[in-house]
């Protein structure tokens, strides 16, 4: 184990003591002392050019990410902490190549409830109670009293709510960040509720409640830690599946919704990554067909605002 980082200036071993002295990543500036709490999203043990190992980080906080490199006694000190875990880190802040560059002289895992492994990970910069809001006003433009009571009982759930708002829409692709599946629903819900206003043949209700709930399953595929991880059930069974599953236990407990808009909503849930990402099927109604493209629009023009153009692939994560 490593040594306790223990010295006049030493980080404390008490978590309640206030600590960070530097506030974030954001603010780093060449010179800078660090000491206080980070994520730890990248460790590799590599060698110098004299054959000396030295540990290659990467380390993060809600307001972004900076590389760290350990020098001296990094096989000790790295077997102090792994990929993911929340560490606390003492060292300085160098330029190295125009870029910023943490060198770290010390580093171990932070004590249990130290902090809140999500206080680390990014977050959507709309407000979230906005959001809510145009989600409820979004439910309120369906009509149908099927459809509208399964909105309303999953509305209803605060725990479901809860989930709803703090969920990203990937780990890596698109609205990768908490908030960014309550982001992207309102997103589709308004595209949805534009498009019927332009094609008044489509189903406006269906429509607009396949945009609301397509990728409710994310309320269960993903778990917080230091990184956002994906759950057992989100690794084996995917969000597309687990929705399926959540709006057919919901829709069973609603007498006022026939089976064959049950079955047409599920259709447009299946579909909404393409007839592609449903093996065997094609899209069976023009409000699949149109969740899809809505689906698919509001993820490539995200993730190429947030990723730039080149190399952005065609097939959206939400």
């Amino acid at each position: 184990m490593p040594e306790p980082m223990a010295s006049a200036s030493a980080v404390p071993t008490d978590p309640s003591v206030s600590e960070p002295s530097t506030p974030s990543v954001g603010t780093f500036r060449p010179g800078d002392a660090v000491d206080l709490i980070l994520a730890c999203s990248r460790k590799d043990r590599l060698l110098a050019k004299s054959g000396t190992p030295y540990l290659a980080l990467e380390l993060r906080d809600r307001t972004g990410t900076i590389p760290g490199r350990v020098f001296r006694d990094a096989d000790r000190l790295g077997a102090g902490f792994e990929r993911g875990d929340l560490v606390r880190v003492q060292g300085r802040v160098e330029r190295f190549r125009d870029e910023l560059q943490l060198d770290v002289h010390r580093i171990a895992r932070a004590p249990q409830g130290a902090a809140d492994p999500a206080a680390f990970l990014p977050v959507a910069y709309r407000d979230l109670d906005e959001l809510d809001g145009f989600l409820e006003h979004l439910a309120g433009e369906v009509h149908d009293h099927g459809l509208r009571a399964l909105l309303d009982d999953l509305l209803a759930d605060d725990a479901l709510r809860a989930e709803w708002r703090r969920a990203p829409c990937s780990r890596g692709g698109h609205h990768a960040y908490l908030g960014g599946l309550l982001e992207h629903t309102v997103a589709v819900g308004t595209l949805a509720l534009e498009t019927c206003q332009l094609h008044v043949r489509l189903n406006s209700d269906l429509l607009v409640t396949a945009a609301l709930v397509h990728d409710i399953g994310k309320t269960r595929e993903f778990a917080y830690g230091a990184e956002i991880e994906l759950t057992e059930a989100g690794r084996l069974l995917g969000h597309v599946e687990l929705g399926l599953r959540m709006l057919e236990e919901r829709a069973a407990r609603i007498a006022s919704l026939d089976e064959a808009r049950r079955l047409a909503l599920a259709h447009c849930v299946l579909t909404h990554h393409g007839p592609d990402a449903a093996p065997g099927r094609r899209f069976a109604s023009a409000e699949a067909l149109a969740l899809h493209r809505i689906n698919a629009l509001d993820g490539a023009v995200k993730g190429a605002l947030e990723q730039g153009l080149p190399g952005y692939g065609s097939r959206p994560g939400g």
